[in-house]
């Protein structure tokens, strides 16, 4: 027996892709040879978490815009003043508004997972947004024609195909995104939109059976572009229990750069049920030093007093680069965490006798 370590999702796009990106963007590329720098990207990105040991790979979301707005590429019934998402640092993340339905999904998860299959035999863990992310593109004022519920219901069964697409296709696990659970608090503390994302969410997650959800986690962090965070003052406490509501198998939760982290693994004790695993968070993709692998096995032997070892498993706080234009963070550093967490997980599974 060994403790499971995961990657979240998002691996930083080297320079040279950055550069295709801009100048796709500026028109100066074509489509189909940005394609191939992102397929080369991606299996770049494979070898190398292949390389550093990991027995689960992800692709490093090369190919996808962000981690949020993938679904959306190609939709043209968008207007751009959306809701806004405000970081410490001062800079926003600005979501579109959808304008016109019925709304559909342009790109599914499972055309990135078949891409990264084709360069690996290892398995391969696919990131999906969470509905509940996707909800917030209706806007305040109704759309002509086009009820919110109408919209929330295609929402619905647009996620579900989303999940069930990358489960066919082979994914060892599908992950959703849940940053906008944290920080659903701030912009409401009262907590009832945290309430209707955890209702939407498991709407959807109940349409799948106990095998299938044994395959399915959530991830919960505080938000990590250009090396800020949105929600990282909100308060897990009044997080937590309704995380855990959510009907998967897995939970992925943000821990290394919390203030308190014990308080936290307190909070998580009280939320565990059998057949569930928790992924802690034991490196910090915003700190730009690297943890040692002696750190992250204390890391982990803290979580163990409060996990039992056959629940735990380990991760990184957040992904690296969740959206596309963020170069905060190197792929060498990215890399060089990672490597810490994998020697650091099999340190602290040997002190256990694992």
């Amino acid at each position: 027996m060994s403790i499971p370590t995961e990657a979240i999702g998002s691996i930083p796009r080297s320079r040279a892709l950055q550069e295709a990106l801009t100048q796709h963007a500026e028109g100066r590329l074509n489509t189909a040879d940005l394609t191939k720098l992102q397929e080369q990207a991606t299996a770049e990105t494979l070898a190398a978490l292949e390389e550093l040991g990991c027995a689960v790979l992800v692709d490093g979301e090369q190919a996808k815009p962000s981690f949020v707005t993938y679904p959306l590429a190609g939709l043209t019934a968008l207007d751009p003043d959306g809701v806004v998402i405000p970081f410490a640092d001062g800079h926003i993340r600005q979501l579109p508004k959808l304008t016109a339905g019925p709304f559909r999904y342009q790109v599914r998860a499972e055309s990135y997972l078949r891409d990264a299959r084709r360069h690996t035999h290892r398995p391969v863990k696919q990131a999906v947004i969470a509905p509940s992310a996707l909800s917030l593109l209706y806007p305040g004022e109704p759309i002509g024609g086009y009820s919110r519920d109408a919209f929330l219901r295609d929402l619905a069964n647009e996620a579900e195909a989303d999940i069930r697409g990358c489960l066919d296709a082979g994914a060892h696990a599908v992950q959703l995104d849940f940053t906008e659970g944290r920080l659903s608090l701030k912009l409401d503390p009262s907590g009832g939109v945290l309430d209707e994302f955890v209702a939407l969410n498991n709407e959807v997650l109940g349409r799948f059976d106990d095998e299938q959800r044994s395959r399915l986690g959530v991830h919960t962090c505080p938000g990590g572009d250009h090396d800020s965070t949105h929600s990282l003052d909100v308060d897990y406490a009044e997080l937590l229990p309704k995380l855990f509501q959510l009907k998967v198998g897995n939970f992925y939760v943000q821990l290394a750069s919390e203030a308190d982290p014990e308080r936290v693994l307190g909070i998580i004790a009280d939320q565990l049920r059998p057949g569930i695993r928790v992924f802690v968070g034991v490196t910090d993709p915003i700190d730009p030093v690297v943890e040692t692998p002696e750190q992250v096995r204390d890391r982990v032997l803290t979580a163990a007093r409060y996990i039992p070892v056959d629940q735990l498993g380990t991760t990184d706080d957040c992904g690296f680069a969740p959206f596309a234009d963020d170069i905060s963070t190197s792929r060498d550093l990215a890399f060089a965490k990672i490597a810490a967490r994998v020697q650091g997980t099999a340190l602290a599974a040997q002190a256990l006798g694992l």
